[in-house]
């Protein structure tokens, strides 16, 4: 999707990613919650969660690109949290599935 904010950054043409590969792109959330927030997101346009039907690419995202960057951001030992929102109810801001990688401090319960 040519004006979607997660494509372009995806695509390389805005911002600074953290983590790169044929599929997926990674770079640090610009209103950060923790001291490390990372959005993770697929290079093609899936607008959320329940539009994801390559399940190649949710194992890669959780198999592959979460432990690769909980390492790279130093909270694969201390521990770390995932958020994917859904919907404006579920806190989903813009609309390209993004699964965000919080950790570098003691997360609470319940989050919100």
């Amino acid at each position: 999707m040519a004006d979607c904010v997660f494509c372009k950054i995806a695509r390389g043409e805005i911002g600074t990613l953290i983590y790169e590969d044929e599929t997926v792109a990674a770079f640090n959330d610009a209103s950060p919650q923790a001291p490390v927030h990372v959005l993770i997101v697929p290079k093609v346009h899936v607008a959320n969660i329940t539009e994801l039907e390559d399940k190649n690419l949710a194992a890669h995202i959780f198999t592959e690109v979460v432990p690769e960057i909980a390492k790279k951001t130093g909270v694969d030992v201390t521990g770390f949290r995932l958020v994917v929102n859904t919907g404006e109810e579920g806190g989903q801001t813009v609309n390209h599935l993004h699964v965000h990688l919080l950790g570098g401090r003691k997360m609470t319960w319940p989050p919100g």
